[in-house]
């Protein structure tokens, strides 16, 4: 597949140690692991940590070419507190370079020359005008395309109106079980079921499908029509840093490789897990050591 990923990247500081993340770039690199081709547009700032973050993409078989050099703003930051279930807590700093991607009309026609099969986007980023602006004229450019909305609430970096106009562009919705409260409580909603607020999403917005998270849960998948609930796998949690990014790559790939729904959550569980076993958002793993999980 040709997927497009817009969004942030950044260094998550965790203790002493800087991790390379962001959500959609977490998700790029899943992705590239997975096989995939994938196009990752954001921003950097001019500074050293810019610097390796372009040497990382390189190293990670991700092209350089969108990412854009800004002089004014500092590459992004998030420290990252961590409980002791692993689960993370974000304090983001902003402005950051990755408020402020640019692509040339040039860009543009390489980009959907082969037209993407997907273009993925997240709700950070969309908080800066810049961003949102190009967003839009990336789902405008490609109006056929599949779109995959991860919503990724982050603390003061979300609004009401946004969340619903990206609703409105996805294909696919996913979002954890903990945003489907801040999701009901923003559009003033009572909380049902996961079932319940899957099939009123999807028939609202125009979904295909609306996945949710529930950690070592597992998830729940609505698609096509189709509702089912998939159980987790357990492991000894690392950090969930990178995790749910790394779910939703595997979600993407099941989804278009023709895989019954079954089948989709079952694998996104086990690459989620994996990859919350171990320390970072993008540490090494392979599909043999995903599909060896047991419960």
């Amino acid at each position: 597949m040709k997927i497009v990923s817009i969004g942030e990247v950044l260094w998550d500081v965790i203790g002493s140690a800087e991790h390379l993340g962001g959500a959609p770039f977490n998700f790029a690199a899943h992705a590239r692991k997975l096989g995939h081709e994938v196009l990752f547009v954001s921003a950097v700032g001019t500074d050293a940590r810019g610097q390796r973050i372009l040497e990382r993409m390189a190293g990670l078989g991700l092209s350089t070419r969108f990412v854009t050099r800004v002089k004014d703003y500092p590459t992004g930051t998030v420290t990252v507190t961590l409980d002791g279930m692993g689960q993370p807590s974000y304090v983001i700093h902003r402005p950051a370079a990755y408020d402020f991607p640019q692509l040339s009309q040039t860009d543009l026609e390489a980009i959907f020359s082969p037209k993407p099969d997907w273009i993925y986007f997240g709700t950070l980023q969309q908080m800066s005008g810049e961003s949102s602006q190009l967003t839009m004229r990336l789902l405008e450019a490609g109006r056929n395309v599949r779109r995959f909305y991860d919503i990724n609430l982050r603390e003061r970096s979300y609004e009401a109106s946004i969340v619903r106009e990206l609703m409105s562009h996805a294909t696919v919705l996913k979002l954890n079980e903990q945003e489907v409260s801040q999701i009901q409580e923003m559009f003033g909603r009572t909380r049902g079921s996961l079932e319940d607020f899957c099939r009123s999403y999807a028939g609202e917005f125009g979904c295909e499908s609306v996945c949710i998270t529930r950690g070592a849960e597992g998830c729940a998948l609505l698609m096509n029509g189709e509702y089912l609930e998939a159980a987790g796998y357990p492991v000894k949690i690392a950090d969930a840093v990178g995790a749910g990014d790394a779910f939703a790559a595997a979600l993407l790939h099941g989804m278009s490789s023709g895989w019954p729904p079954a089948q989709i959550a079952d694998f996104a569980n086990r690459v989620g897990a994996l990859v919350a076993s171990r320390p970072g958002a993008i540490p090494d793993w392979t599909i043999q050591e995903a599909t060896a999980l047991a419960k």
